[in-house]
């Protein structure tokens, strides 16, 4: 996979498995990251959110309009 770019916050888990499934069923490449840090016992989800969706910049489009759509909902 290409260098990837951060592209948009995800709000909880269910979020990340929603997107990450519309992705992968799409063949659109990424990875769901989360901000979980168990040394700060989630510290980073309560300031940041639960995490975010990181893929190559040439798909940004496709990944941001999968992320919109599942916000929507």
């Amino acid at each position: 996979m290409d260098r990837t770019i951060h592209i948009a916050e995800l709000e909880n888990e269910f979020q990340a498995q929603i997107v990450g499934q519309l992705l992968e069923s799409r063949g659109l490449p990424h990875i769901i990251r989360s901000y979980h840090d168990s040394a700060y016992d989630g510290l980073f989800q309560t300031t940041l959110g639960w995490g975010c969706v990181e893929a190559p910049e040439s798909f940004k489009e496709d990944v941001l309009a999968v992320v919109e759509k599942v916000r929507v909902r």
